[in-house]
């Protein structure tokens, strides 16, 4: 009984850091007038951010020790709302997705979500489907290089 408990408890705490804040503050250190939202300029090969196809290059092998890394993060961070099968639990499900999306538009999202989720059309497709929107979970580029790699090797 007590770890039921304990693992009701541990699940509560983990669904509550990984809503964040509530919403209403903007993540962006601009202002508001200075947040460019112009979905025109945006390119849904690469998303909003600094990675792109010269800056993200992956061996065709999976790095094991990056991916072991990229799953320590995704049990912290990501488990909470995402099954690493195709179904969805708060947020979509992650298999196949490093055979739709690029290795730097995943990178741009995980590390960069706000400006993504409000020009993507197809994230905000998603977005009306899950009512949630993913929270900025402070990830390093090391963090969103090993969950790439950990995403790659669920895929295989």
């Amino acid at each position: 009984m007590k770890k039921i408990i304990l693992f009701s408890f541990t699940v509560a705490t983990l669904l509550i850091a990984a809503c964040g804040g509530s919403g209403t503050k903007s993540s962006s250190s601009k202002p508001e007038s200075m947040v460019n939202n112009d979905a025109s300029s945006y390119d849904p090969t690469r998303g909003e951010g600094k990675f792109s196809a010269d800056n993200v290059k992956l061996d065709p092998a999976i790095d094991e020790k990056m991916a072991e890394a990229g799953a320590a993060i995704q049990s912290v961070k990501c488990g909470a709302c995402h099954k690493l099968t195709e179904e969805k639990l708060v947020g979509p499900g992650w298999k196949g997705i490093t055979k739709r999306k690029t290795p730097h538009w995943i990178m741009n999202f995980i590390t960069n979500p706000d400006p993504m989720i409000d020009k993507d059309p197809e994230v905000q497709s998603q977005l009306e489907i899950c009512l949630v929107r993913m929270p900025n979970q402070s990830l390093t580029d090391e963090d969103a290089r090993n969950l790439v790699e950990f995403m790659r090797k669920n895929d295989q």
